[in-house]
């Protein structure tokens, strides 16, 4: 006669998340389902422009990166390596020299925005590390960027602008009380205003 022995595996369990009744899951089940679990999408985040290449967003470890795809069924070049997933990015309009792209940290959704540097790969925070940080929008000539934060009081969606060459010259636009405000676009001209 043979005798099997069911391991009981657990999963890992937030801190912050009580479980109570729930019976152990067997290794032999986890097993099974892994298959389910381990799953890839690329999202298209844009496309270069004045190079025929597309920015994407996929994970092939455990976070999503930021990626670019330089020609069509080629292979995809890694661009960013955080520990913590990145949202999605932009390439600069009309040269493409950075990307701006969003990450959060810790799963707070208290996202940072930052510049990625297309010709040397070096990243910098653009945004305060403490606020959270939506929505970025370049400008139709690429020099600025548009965006919804909380920085002010940690609560409220104000509408910020930037040079992202020049993050500490960050300019509040627009104080809104509650949440919920986004910026859609520019206009051609430009132009600053509250609509």
């Amino acid at each position: 006669m043979l005798a099997l022995t069911v391991t009981a595996a657990t999963a890992q369990v937030p801190d912050n998340l009580v479980v109570q009744g729930i019976p152990a899951h067997t290794a032999d089940l986890r097993a099974r389902t892994g298959r389910y679990l381990e799953f890839r999408t690329a999202s298209f985040q844009g496309w270069h422009p004045t190079r025929r290449e597309m920015l994407i967003v996929t994970r092939f470890a455990d976070t999503a990166q930021l990626h670019r795809v330089q020609q069509p069924g080629g292979a995809r070049r890694q661009l960013t390596f955080f520990t913590e997933p990145v949202a999605g990015g932009r390439f600069q309009p009309r040269q493409g020299k950075y990307i701006v792209f969003s990450q959060d940290s810790g799963g707070g959704e208290f996202f940072q925005l930052h510049r990625y540097d297309v010709a040397e790969g070096r990243v910098t925070q653009l945004t305060d590390g403490k606020s959270r940080n939506t929505g970025a929008r370049w400008s139709h000539s690429g020099g600025r960027i548009a965006w919804s934060s909380t920085r002010r009081t940690g609560r409220d969606t104000d509408i910020w602008v930037m040079d992202p060459e020049k993050p500490a010259e960050a300019k509040l636009l627009i104080e809104r009380q509650g949440g919920g405000w986004q910026v859609s676009d520019w206009s051609e001209d430009e132009s600053i205003e509250e609509s």
